[in-house]
């Protein structure tokens, strides 16, 4: 079985291994990997795997190299556990491995749940793994957008939920090319509610632009068109310290929230999401982690998980006017693929669908 493994020190060193499966357990199920998604989310969970969050903890790796995780389909291809059948197809968190092995409980038609030790405690969300023939957020005619809109959509979507919350008159979303605020774009833009702008780089400004989301947009290295005024939320996907303390200055007191939510640039904060080493001017930044306030408010209001879902299904067709899915296969493809998105090497309309 082969594996991708990345440097916990350095993400942008990279290498497959083999590693022989052992014998399945009494009450394991192995999977295969069809088909996963990489994106600059997939850095932002290596660069917070030793953090809160914890990601290098659910496939565990060595003390230097980790297993990034990566959100796909995977087959059923051995079974020992009880409700868990050969050839059924689920959705859920994977490593980029050929195989996994897990430790099914609470199987039904719906899925099951990775019960395996070393997962539990975790987010609720990245234990599941969803039968296809039953799955409420699969859609047939949109099989290769899934695994690139599926993590992402839902984070931006709740994180355009918390903000809406505070009903801003404007929103200012960094690394606004990214996904994910894309997708938190798209749910603000729905609500209309207030004016949304984008911070991004100066070689993404013409996609920003053109996406139609944004009714303003800045690059990084000019911010002199940014005014005050407008009581305004900033979402920062970027996670650069020197941009939110610029953020900060220049907006002055009509700044009033302040939501650390990604890290795409992960290179300039080791460690990935977290709060500012330096003290700001005005609200202190909030660290927005998307699977506690989801769960929390799904507690309270069961019917925003139904209107999430219904969202995400019409995004997977108006996804394609923003990116185009890029296909590729083999181990060397899938190290490439990596390796341009340490890089920052990607274009904002491509999206890497893989396989092995």
């Amino acid at each position: 079985m082969r594996e991708l493994q990345v440097n916990k020190q350095d993400l942008r060193q990279v290498r497959f291994v083999d590693v022989e499966p052992s014998r399945l357990a009494d009450g394991a199920a192995r999977l295969r990997l069809d088909l996963f998604a990489l994106t600059s989310n997939n850095l932002t969970y290596a660069a917070m795997g030793d953090s809160f969050a914890g990601y290098w903890d659910f496939f565990p790796g060595t003390a230097e190299w980790g297993r990034p995780p990566a959100w796909g389909f995977g087959t059923v291809i051995e079974s020992r556990a009880e409700g868990v059948v050969a050839g059924a197809c689920c959705y859920g968190f994977f490593p980029i491995s050929e195989t996994l092995d897990v430790t099914p409980v609470r199987a039904g038609a719906g899925g099951f749940v990775d019960g395996a030790a070393h997962r539990a405690g975790k987010a609720p969300v990245y234990n599941h793994y969803a039968d296809r023939r039953t799955d409420p957020a699969h859609h047939a005619e949109f099989e290769q957008e899934q695994p690139l809109v599926r993590p992402l959509y839902p984070s931006g979507w709740w994180t355009a939920e918390r903000v809406l919350q505070d009903h801003p008159a404007r929103v200012l979303i960094s690394s606004a090319s990214s996904k994910t605020a894309l997708s938190a774009a798209d749910r603000l833009r729905r609500q209309g509610a207030a004016e949304l702008v984008a911070l991004t780089s100066a070689r993404h400004k013409a996609f920003v632009s053109g996406t139609g989301l944004y009714d303003d947009v800045h690059t990084y290295d000019d911010l002199t068109g940014l005014s005050a005024g407008a009581p305004t939320t900033y979402v920062d996907f970027l996670g650069r310290e020197e941009l939110t303390a610029a953020v900060h200055r220049r907006l002055g007191a009509s700044l009033k929230c302040s939501l650390l939510v990604g890290a795409t640039d992960w290179a300039a904060k080791p460690g990935g999401l977290q709060s500012p080493r330096d003290a700001l001017s005005g609200p202190t930044p909030e660290v927005f982690f998307v699977p506690e306030y989801a769960s929390r408010r799904l507690q309270t209001d069961r019917a925003l998980g139904v209107t999430m879902l219904r969202d995400l299904r019409v995004f997977y067709a108006d996804s394609r006017a923003y990116f185009r899915v890029r296909r590729e296969a083999g181990a060397a493809a899938i190290t490439a693929a990596w390796s341009r998105l340490a890089a920052a090497d990607t274009a904002p309309c491509e999206g890497l669908v893989l396989s092995f």
